[in-house]
This record gives C-alpha cells, sequence and structure tokens, in this order.
C-alpha cells in the first residue's frame, strides 16, 4: 500500500504551494482549500501563521 506524503507543489502553487499540497493530499480542489485559507486569514488571523510555517516546513514535490 501507498504511503501519503504532505508536500508542497511547485507546479500548481500561487504563493508558496501549500494550499495546492493540501489539496493534492485530501484528493478536493485548490480553490476550495485557498478559499478556506483565506477566510480564516480574514477572521482570525491565526491561519496565517500556520501557513507561513507550513510553507517552511513542508518539502516541494514536482510529481503531481
Amino acid at each position: 500500500m501507498e504511503q501519503k506524503r504532505l508536500y508542497r507543489a511547485s507546479i500548481d502553487k500561487k504563493i508558496f504551494g501549500v494550499c495546492s499540497g493540501i489539496a493534492h493530499y485530501f484528493n478536493i480542489d485548490p480553490t476550495v482549500v485557498r478559499l478556506a485559507t483565506v477566510i480564516l486569514v480574514f477572521a482570525g488571523g491565526l491561519s496565517l501563521w500556520i501557513y507561513l510555517i507550513a510553507a517552511l516546513i513542508m518539502t516541494e514535490t514536482t510529481e503531481f
């Protein structure tokens, strides 16, 4: 069984590729993840810090 890994996308990225990588991991549309991230940033601001930390921690891939 293939093990799923969470990566930043280098192909379908807008800023760092975090939302696209999360969307690929959960097999959903990247636009949904991007909209949820924008809503969370304006709602509380905590999501921006989580996004930046994820951009630093997650490795980048071109295999999508």
